[in-house]
């Protein structure tokens, strides 16, 4: 198979995104004849057909599928490299790419970065953060697609270092009329006869749940799940549930809902800052590293 050209590739997703090779031409400034020339080549040299005429228009075959995925993701990285390398003659002097849990962006992970880059010595610093599970956060950076990840302390590290970043509470939300309002603090176990508003099953926090609930005895009765923390917190304010959530995060909608704590030893919480090694740090990174573990050393 010879080489498949990027202009082929930006012409396959245009024509797939708008299913229209007529419109698609219009977006990529060319004409429908050539693009159609520029596919059927490269259906030749792939020796299978990548689009098919339907009532709907022009669609992908399962063959055009797959290579979508691909040249999206291509095209991606592309346009990303582009960015990062014009970015320097635009004065940034370093750069950094973070893969974060999100329970650590929605918590401090921003506003720390946020410091971070606001420091004249960091001033030319780029910073990229992306989310990510735990276990997705460590493989990306023992393939060095990151450089520092940032993740619950109970991940299993493999042969990265880490070092502790900042801790959080888990706390049972509330609407402020519900019956257990008025507690100061609470054991998890008592929370399980009341229905749960929880995050989907690939958040770090519905395996630890599922885990408390067990040892207690019991199980969890979930009247809503929801993708993210904001959107939990949406529905224990409209009184449909009650939900775990960070304190940090919950603190935004104070007026809204009440936090109770949980007593429970595993709801204090210890974020870890990975990498491969010191030494294998650029310094922009470092120096990054350096201050999120300092965050630490200050709470």
């Amino acid at each position: 198979m010879r080489d498949i050209d990027i202009k082929t590739l930006r012409l396959l997703v245009a024509v797939c995104e708008h299913q229209n090779i007529k419109h698609a031409a219009e977006q990529e400034h060319i004409e429908p004849s050539a693009i159609s020339k520029r596919i059927a080549q490269l259906e030749g040299s792939l020796g299978t057909a990548l689009l098919v005429r339907t009532r709907r228009g022009v669609q992908p075959t399962p063959a055009g599928m797959a290579l979508l995925e691909h040249a999206r993701t291509i095209l991606f990285t592309l346009d990303r490299m582009a960015s990062d390398i014009t970015a320097f003659s635009g004065g940034v002097r370093g750069h950094v790419r973070v893969v974060a849990s999100t329970s650590a962006i929605a918590e401090m992970l921003l506003d720390d970065v946020a410091a971070f880059m606001r420091d004249e010595a960091n001033r030319n610093v780029k910073v990229d953060i992306e989310e990510a599970l735990s276990r997705d956060i460590v493989q990306a950076v023992l393939d060095e697609r990151a450089a520092v990840g940032i993740c619950w302390d109970q991940a299993d590290f493999k042969d990265l270092t880490h070092l502790p970043y900042r801790a959080d509470q888990l706390a049972l939300a509330v609407h402020e009329s519900h019956e257990l309002a008025g507690r100061k603090r609470i054991a998890f176990a008592d929370t399980l006869t009341y229905e749960h508003v929880g995050l989907h099953p690939n958040s770090a926090v519905y395996p630890m749940l599922q885990r408390a609930a067990a040892q207690a005895g019991g199980t969890i009765a979930y009247r809503v799940v929801v993708s993210n923390f904001d959107a939990a917190l949406r529905v224990v304010a409209a009184n449909l549930g009650v939900s775990i959530i960070p304190m940090q995060v919950g603190s935004s909608y104070a007026s809204k809902v009440k936090l109770i704590p949980l007593s429970d030893a595993w709801a204090k919480r210890q974020f870890a800052v990975c990498f491969k090694s010191q030494e294998k740090l650029q310094p922009p990174a470092l120096r990054l590293v350096e201050y999120l573990t300092s965050a630490n050393k200050a709470t």
